[in-house]
């Protein structure tokens, strides 16, 4: 990857976000304050210019089963797919899961829980931001919460970085993107859950973030999250959101994930993707935003059938907010709880009926 400086915003409000050194570039950090120039200052021929840059995402990653025992050496838990993590400027997934030791679970009838090793395991195989705005991250209750942010705050600051969004110390900081300089362009990353039920899940257990109370970016009510794409987009010149949305099995999106897709669209989204189904779904454009419904699966400890185990990685690239292509990289989820990459014609396969999901959106083709 070619990530120049990655950060974390302290809270979701108009302060200037922390900044870290990240894959030893050498590049400065970006600032959000930056000095007025005139034509006559400005040298065309010698001002670098943002180029086209890549984004990748996969879906839904925890280290429960077979995968639990990966993280004895971090460092190559999930190496089998690090190089098709690592081939992009900037890698996003999904962690379902509580990170921390010990703890007393919710009473759910699925609770996972990784320890901080999850975080290296995942920067060491080349994923640079994970959102943990989902129905899991809360799994060991509020102090599980905040386990998991003091080992964020260790992994962003490591080597290599990794930044946590999607939960926060209050809802302020829940909101609040990670900030990924990328050859001269600013990428906010948001995370945020609004699933529209959790079938595994006692209803009182649901963890928000509050004013005062660590937990979840929670977008049910997406005000906080559109104000936070809103003040993303003012200072990024890339906004991404990944969502935590839709109805378990299903393959197509419902319709509160097209309302919020639209939603964050008309906030300033440039992308938009998600995950929770445990199902593919479509892809395309909402007006300018490109928009992924679902990822489904990518490392997971169950193969309940083809349909949950059919995964991959999307590949958008960017290119001065425009976004310019996908590409799909088709995977399969082994019995070891890894996406392995699919070839020949069961990747065409594969790749067909990912496009086909698109039939059953509200999405247009992107065609560039």
């Amino acid at each position: 990857m070619v990530l120049a400086v990655l950060a974390v915003a302290a809270c979701a409000g108009g302060d200037e976000p922390e900044r870290d050194e990240a894959h030893g570039t050498g590049a400065p950090p970006a600032t959000g304050d930056r000095e007025p120039t005139t034509p006559a200052t400005v040298d065309a021929t010698i001002t670098p210019q943002p180029r086209p840059i890549t984004i990748a995402f996969a879906g839904d990653v925890h280290f429960e089963g077979s995968l639990e025992t990966r993280l004895d050496d971090p460092r190559t838990a999930l190496s089998p797919i690090a190089p098709e993590l690592t081939a992009t400027d900037l890698t996003v997934v999904n962690l379902e899961t509580a990170v921390g030791t010990g703890g007393n679970p919710e009473p759910k009838r699925f609770t996972f829980q990784a320890p901080p090793v999850a975080f290296e395991a995942l920067a060491a195989a080349g994923v640079d931001v994970v959102t943990m705005a989902n129905n899991h991250a809360g799994d060991f209750g509020r102090d599980g919460i905040r386990q998991a942010l003091d080992a964020a705050d260790v992994a962003r600051s490591a080597n290599p970085p990794l930044a946590v969004v999607g939960i926060g110390r209050d809802a302020g900081e829940a909101f609040a993107p990670a900030m990924v300089d990328i050859g001269g362009a600013t990428v906010a990353v948001l995370g945020a859950s609004a699933a529209d039920d959790d079938p595994t899940a006692d209803p009182t257990g649901h963890l928000a973030a509050t004013d005062s109370q660590p937990g979840t970016a929670d977008a049910v009510d997406p005000t906080l999250l559109i104000r936070a794409v809103e003040r993303a987009r003012a200072e990024a010149d890339v906004v991404v959101v990944y969502l935590h949305w839709g109805i378990q099995g299903q393959s197509c999106p419902s319709s509160a994930q097209t309302e919020l897709a639209r939603a964050t669209a008309e906030a300033g989204a440039h992308v938009v993707v998600g995950s929770h189904a445990h199902r593919l779904q479509g892809t395309g454009m909402l007006g300018d935003t490109f928009v992924a419904y679902g990822l489904g699966n990518f490392a997971w400890y169950t193969q309940a059938s083809p349909a949950t185990t059919a995964t991959g990685i999307l590949t958008v690239t960017v290119d001065g907010g425009s976004v310019m292509g996908q590409e799909w990289t088709p995977a399969v989820i082994g019995s070891d709880g890894l996406p392995h990459p699919a070839d020949g014609p069961e990747a065409e396969r594969m790749t067909d009926e990912f496009a086909q999901l698109a039939d059953c959106t509200d999405l247009e083709p992107l065609s560039r």
